[in-house]
């Protein structure tokens, strides 16, 4: 199995910035794209921002520009760097692990999720 750990969350003003970090662990043969994702209470989980292998990107057209997607391959983490937060609902930010594991064909993984709240 693979477990992806996120951290890097809390509380924060806004126009203020925040680094999540993201390390999968476990029985790890690959790792394809990882992503983050966030949702707020009553609101559908939504992609924020993910990256394959190779280092291409895609963003959420609301973080374009104040956020910036990266990874370690050789230490299986992920970043998520966010400049000019903005006063919104609190929300869990999620890490999403496209991997195959030594015992298991390819799976999508996900985390338990890192709060973040920006206060106006």
């Amino acid at each position: 199995q693979v477990q992806p750990v996120e951290s890097g969350g809390g509380l924060v003003q806004a126009g203020g910035s925040l680094r999540l970090s993201c390390t999968a662990s476990g029985s790890i043969f690959s790792i394809s794209t990882m992503g983050w994702y966030r949702q707020a209470p009553g609101q559908q989980r939504e992609l924020v921002a993910e990256i394959t292998g190779g280092g291409s990107t895609n963003y959420a057209e609301s973080v374009k520009g104040r956020f910036t997607i990266s990874r370690e391959n050789a230490w299986n983490t992920m970043y998520l760097q966010m400049h000019s937060l903005q006063p919104e609902a609190p929300a869990l930010y999620y890490c999403n692990v496209d991997a195959i594991a030594t015992t298991r064909g390819p799976h999508v993984y996900w985390g338990q999720g890192t709060q973040v709240t920006v206060s106006s």
